[in-house]
């Protein structure tokens, strides 16, 4: 078993604390290059030619692990301003305050991508990993990365009414990885994970 690092932003930490979230899309990089349409059904990547369905020497090279392998989330923190010279080694997880928890401390603001290992306090562990093509998600994939639900529907970002499951992911999408991301269609991994039981403080 491998234990690897990621990143998420408040709102994705609250829907991964409150069971919503079990998946997440992450792009490819490089991006694999598509034949035209009409000449093949394969794409051609750094690993080599991969099919429609990638092989599984191109699913073992996830550079976020294996099904039975962990992640542990890095999320935004501060503390409290008398600790703002402190390094972090010598801080401990009781002068830390969690953007998600809508706690935040007088100190300064300490982004995800600086949390060290310690201080982390949400564990989740693998369970499935593919390949896919962003627009290819169906509903109840939507649902599993997270958005909110809004009366009968689920909630877009930015927008009050409610929207279909495939709607708000898009939205939620573009929100992350800015305007027109959506319709690049991109080749994204698809992680599906569980919480790792008494992990989330």
């Amino acid at each position: 078993m491998k234990e690897r690092p990621i990143l998420f932003n408040a709102p994705m930490v609250c829907a991964i604390v409150e069971g919503r979230k079990t998946q997440t899309r992450r792009l490819l990089t490089p991006q694999p290059h598509t034949v035209e349409p009409g000449q093949s059904r394969w794409m051609v990547g750094k690993l080599g030619w991969l099919s429609h369905e990638p092989v599984q020497d191109f699913i073992d090279a996830c550079p976020y692990g294996q099904p039975g392998d962990q992640l542990w989330v890095r999320e935004a923190w501060s503390t409290h301003a008398c600790f703002d010279a402190v390094p972090p080694a010598k801080l401990t997880t009781r002068s830390i305050h969690y953007l998600a928890d809508g706690k935040i401390g007088t100190g300064k603001g300490r982004p995800s991508i600086h949390m060290p290992r310690w201080a982390c306090r949400i564990l989740l562990e693998i369970t499935a990993v593919r390949v896919e093509r962003l627009n290819d998600i169906r509903r109840d994939d939507a649902v599993a990365e997270g958005v909110e639900r809004n009366g009968f529907g689920f909630k877009a970002e930015g927008e009050n009414r409610p929207r279909g499951a495939y709607e708000a992911y898009r939205a939620l999408w573009e929100s992350i990885n800015g305007a027109g991301s959506w319709e690049r269609n991109p080749w994204v991994w698809v992680v599906e994970f569980k919480s790792v039981e008494g992990c989330v403080l």
